[in-house]
């Protein structure tokens, strides 16, 4: 492999010496392709840097094209001005405004003579998790398609925010401009005035007036405008379902003077369809929380499960041998310190005992099955989402075969396209949603369809890094959408998509009997991935 080190910088410009020299001083080397695309990169190299060097394992010795060319497309100055606060659980304080308005200290959008990124195609590790899987995949296969391990940009600074903001309505803004003929904000001038018009804008604000109306704040990269939807209006009780920080689309009449009296609204949702989006092969299970370590994992309950699974127990329906795939959608274990007073609901006191005593189980699987393993809030990777692989120390008490991988991520099971996210945002969707319930978690699934965001609400009960993508819309509709984390099991079709909750393997622990939570323990869905048909199996 072609490197350059810094003995042999002399032989580059000026520029790249400084770069190779900087990096060296790192721990890293860089490859001649990887390092004239930083040189010709038209941003901050400062930045970069830093994005780079947060971005990389730190096991790795050579950089190439293959770990920066996601970096280097995804300039800081594209997409749109979404000013935020300064930590990922905190909210935003300031407006999207129009480039004029702004103070020099608030980042400013791109000018259309801008050098464009390099042209390099991404590989299909640096494809993002919103996009479509690259390629159909082998029938019989299960294989990572994108998710965050390893790729992390974010380091909580102010540009970090603006770059998530900007991402998030861009990429939603494309999925409703194909249904909505819209116009920027900034163009509502007088000449509108008693005119419809039709917009695409980020919600900034949700009130309602003293004389029951409802005002809604929206912004784009150009402005802010408030639509007024009328107690007696058409939209008014579609309006309750408005949530902070989604993108939709409303249609209405200006004023000419900076407001719009919405007629209608339009969420982004998933395409119309009820036939089955993919046709695979197989069966797979899809299961969640099991948290080992905890006195409440049900271990009886587990090994009916895993005798069934490997022909130990009786299966009148011969459905155990055609299963192919294990899909966890996080907390496999319990954790250490999740919770006050966790060490009370304790069998195992150390992190990584638990994580051996979950291998243990998962290893006594039949090795014909591949596991997919995705993280929680209870494990041992950072809470604040999207959240990366478990890591190599913990990895290494686990069979090589599985799959490891990231919250959110998306995976291909015998060519299914399969959505596995832990669903931390239910608990934000319970909180401002109507007839959205803890006990019918595919309700709120079915929300994060229809907004094409995973986690819509920024800043309440979620942590969101503010990478420089956002990593939770959800621009290609999956054939499953896999989540977990509220302990009861939900199961629905939406538009083709199946949304599937798998419950949990922990019995009712005092704080859930305080809470009055009734976990839905030991059932294990299982997809016939031909058909997309789920039954339930119970183990309880």
């Amino acid at each position: 492999m072609l490197q350059i080190s810094p003995k042999s910088a002399k032989s580059v410009p000026a520029q790249g010496r400084e770069t190779v020299q900087r990096f060296a001083e790192q721990g890293y080397q860089l490859e001649p392709e990887a390092l004239e695309a930083i040189c010709r990169y038209q941003g901050s190299q400062e930045e970069l840097f830093r994005r780079i060097i947060g971005s990389i394992d730190r096991s790795l010795a050579v950089i190439g094209m293959q770990h920066i060319n996601g970096l280097i497309q995804s300039s800081p100055k594209n997409g749109i001005g979404h000013a935020a606060s300064t930590t990922p659980i905190q909210r935003r304080s300031t407006h999207i405004l129009p480039a004029s308005s702004r103070t020099p200290s608030r980042p400013s959008f791109p000018s259309a003579s801008r050098t464009p990124p390099s042209s390099i195609e991404p590989s299909a590790s640096e494809i993002t998790l919103d996009s479509a899987p690259s390629d159909p995949h082998t029938q019989g296969s299960a294989q990572l398609s994108c998710d965050i391990t390893g790729r992390s940009t974010c380091v909580g600074e102010y540009d970090d925010f603006v770059c998530y903001f900007r991402d998030r309505y861009a990429k939603i803004r494309e999925i409703l401009s194909r249904r909505i003929n819209s116009r920027p904000i900034e163009s509502l001038s007088k000449s509108t005035s008693g005119r419809e018009v039709s917009l695409i804008g980020m919600v900034l604000d949700i009130r309602n007036t003293s004389k029951g109306n409802r005002v809604i704040e929206l912004e784009d990269p150009t402005g802010m405008i408030v639509a007024v939807i009328q107690k007696d209006g058409e939209a008014y009780e579609e309006s309750g379902q408005i949530i902070p920080d989604e993108v939709i689309g409303v249609t209405g009449i200006s004023d000419g003077n900076g407001r719009i009296f919405v007629k209608s609204l339009l969420w982004p949702d998933m395409p119309n369809q009820t036939a089955s989006l993919e046709k695979g092969s197989g069966h797979a299970i899809l299961i969640s929380d099991l948290h080992v370590g905890s006195k409440y994992f049900m271990d009886e309950a587990w090994q009916r499960f895993s005798d069934w699974l490997n022909g130990e127990a009786d299966d009148p329906s011969g459905l155990a041998s055609q299963v192919e795939y294990l899909v966890i959608a996080g907390d496999l274990v319990d954790g250490i310190g999740i919770y006050p007073g966790q060490q009370n609901d304790l069998a195992i006191m150390d992190i990584y005992s638990q994580y051996e005593a979950a291998a243990g189980l998962l290893n006594a699987i039949r090795s014909d099955i591949k596991i997919i393993i995705s993280p929680g809030n209870h494990d041992i990777v950072r809470q604040a989402e999207p959240q990366p692989a478990l890591p190599p120390e913990v990895q290494k008490y686990f069979r090589p075969d599985m799959l490891f991988v990231g919250n959110p991520a998306w995976v291909t099971l015998s060519g299914i396209s399969v959505l596995i996210y832990h669903g931390r945002s239910i608990d934000d969707l319970v909180l401002r949603l109507p007839g959205i319930a803890y006990a019918n978690p595919e309700k709120a699934m079915i929300e994060m369809l229809r907004r094409r965001h995973l986690s819509p609400i920024y800043g309440s009960r979620v942590s969101i890094a503010p990478e420089n993508e956002d990593h939770y819309v959800i621009s290609h509709p999956p054939a499953i959408l896999h989540c977990g984390h509220v302990h009861t099991v939900g199961i629905a079709r939406y538009k083709g998509v199946a949304a599937i909750n798998s419950g949990t393997w922990q019995s009712q622990t005092d704080f859930q009997k305080k809470m009055n939570i009734q976990p839905v323990c030991a059932v294990a869905p299982i997809v016939d991935l031909a058909t997309l048909k789920v039954r339930k199996l119970i183990f309880a």
